[in-house]
């Protein structure tokens, strides 16, 4: 009888073209997972929940694979820059379209900014590779922490860019459930640590024993079964809120081109006689004119402009929420809204905090970059975190603009007070900057996530859409074609009381998230040591 000796298995060949060809597409799936882009398979504009899975499990088997942390930098790095740049392309619109910048100029510039966000999840992968690539549990969790990690750095540091995070795919699905609990982030890292769990339990072992396989099905099965558990039985998970009644709401679309939107004799004039029409003859108990609806400091507004509007407002008892810049050349200027309403002591003000970088102001060291450009800029002040909700009603209206809803975190400081909390939230946005794009998909999805997150509906004015209203499930409930001009009215039901999230990012933001993510790493490294 003779003796049998194990083979050991080959070492695992080095990554390839193929291989990093499979990445970048991966990448590009996990884009359009966020807003799908294209009129085919599914509804333009839709999340796909298992398509952002898909994109991850493809990222996760080639870490697995990789045979050194320089090389999961790599892996990390091409798949991130591709989810990137396949995400907010349409910023190449505004640099050259609008911004005039040199066509090649624009497209470096957009692949510039998607390899340098990308460096957060190069370090993640290789952080990984490191110190954590063991299979089972402990492995899984610990790239589920590192993807939540890169994903905080990326949407907090140096201003903070969270645009494209896994975590909007899942509006829909098995993680959906999770988004009042933990947040985007917390959901992007559901995904990945998901999406390792199973290439790691799949995945064959070198010292693999009799009925591994098994095994690992087993195991698999269970996840599966503890997340769609939570799903199955959302009622119980996610009654957080209340109903707080209904207000009447009017949300105007001026349409007005963005190449003449600040230019006096054409967008303008057009602009500020068109918003007067709608806002003197809208009916509902609250109109909201979008971002800028109004071009001019309202010491350059015609005589008798805005005391004629706050006349008839006070007259018929309705309130307006309109966009404008507000300041002066001594105070400094803000991109702000000015809510009119009915016996209020002064008008009622919200100065944008969360500024765009190049847009509302220029980073050290860069006014080289916007002298290239030729777009209206200018050094905003940044408004106070946490401003008061507008009264209106019985109901606490909290503004926002462009943006600003991308941060949560931020937006959760106003629910520190859970008495003076917010019941709505009102967003007023221009994405006439990037064209018919996606971007108007990615950003309704964005604000769909918050209304998720906080259990609270949210109202868009915008200049050229997405126009919606949505409940606090951030479901559409009512909208108007995009790039036409007019006013959606229709109701809104406002709520009330703290969802987890609300509760523990009013007080903490997302230190949370931060403080979990380091605890299991920390038990990860100790469980392959």
């Amino acid at each position: 009888m003779g003796l049998s000796r194990a083979v050991p298995r080959p070492a695992p060949r080095p990554l390839g073209f193929v291989d990093y060809s499979l990445l970048a597409l991966a990448g590009a799936v996990h884009a359009a997972s966020i807003a799908w882009p294209l009129a085919h398979f599914f509804s333009p504009g839709q999340t796909v929940w298992f398509l952002q899975i898909a994109a991850m499990l493809v990222l996760a088997h080639a870490l697995r694979r990789t045979r050194s942390a320089r090389e999961a930098f790599f892996v990390g790095l091409v798949f991130g820059a591709s989810l990137l740049g396949a995400t907010f392309w349409w910023l190449f619109v505004a640099l050259h379209t609008y911004g005039g910048l040199d066509p090649v100029l624009a497209v470096a510039a957009v692949l510039a900014l998607a390899l340098l966000l990308a460096l957060y999840l190069g370090l993640a992968c290789a952080a990984w590779r490191a110190w954590f690539s063991s299979t089972g549990a402990a492995g899984a969790a610990a790239f589920g922490a590192l993807w939540m990690v890169s994903e905080m750095a990326r949407g907090t540091w140096l201003t903070g860019f969270g645009w494209g995070a896994g975590g909007y795919s899942h509006l829909s699905g098995p993680l959906s459930v999770y988004a009042p609990w933990v947040g985007v982030y917390g959901l992007g890292g559901l995904s990945a640590g998901l999406a390792m769990a199973v290439v790691l339990w799949w995945s064959p072992s070198r010292d693999a024993q009799p009925g591994a396989g098994h095994h690992r099905m087993v195991r698999a099965l269970a996840l599966v079964a503890v997340l769609w558990v939570p799903y199955a039985t959302q009622s119980a998970w996610n009654g957080w809120s209340r109903s707080s009644g209904a207000l009447s709401v009017t949300l105007l679309q001026g349409n007005i081109a963005q190449s003449e939107k600040f230019e006096p004799d054409t967008g303008v004039a057009r602009s500020l006689g068109w918003y007067r029409e709608q806002l003197l003859s809208a009916t509902s108990s609250v109109v909201v004119a979008p971002e800028t609806a109004l071009p001019v400091l309202p010491q350059d507004l015609p005589e008798g402009y805005l005391n004629g509007l706050k006349a008839d407002l006070a007259a018929s008892g309705r309130s307006a929420i309109v966009g404008l810049p507000l300041g002066d050349a001594t105070q400094g200027y803000s991109n702000s809204v000015l809510a009119l309403v009915p016996g209020a002591a002064q008008d009622l003000r919200y100065d944008k905090h969360h500024l765009v970088p190049f847009g509302e102001f220029i980073p050290p060291a860069f006014r080289w970059f916007t002298d290239l450009m030729h777009i209206p800029l200018g050094d905003f002040q940044r408004g106070a975190l946490g401003q008061a909700s507008f009264a209106v009603q019985g109901q606490r209206l909290a503004a926002n603009i462009c943006y600003e809803d991308l941060f949560g975190e931020e937006l959760a400081t106003r629910f520190s007070d859970a008495a003076l909390a917010p019941t709505v939230f009102v967003n007023v946005s221009n994405l006439g900057w990037f064209g018919n794009t996606v971007a108007i998909d990615q950003h309704l999805n964005i604000s769909r996530m918050r209304a998720l997150e906080f259990q609270r509906p949210f109202v868009r004015a915008t200049n050229t859409g997405a126009t919606v209203i949505l409940n606090h499930q951030g479901q559409v409930q009512a909208s108007m074609p995009r790039f036409t001009a007019g006013a959606l009215v229709g109701q809104v039901q406002g709520r009330e009381g703290l969802t987890p999230f609300a509760w523990w990012a009013s007080s903490w933001g997302l230190w949370p998230l931060w403080l979990v993510a380091f605890a299991v790493l920390a038990l990860a490294r100790r469980s392959r040591r």
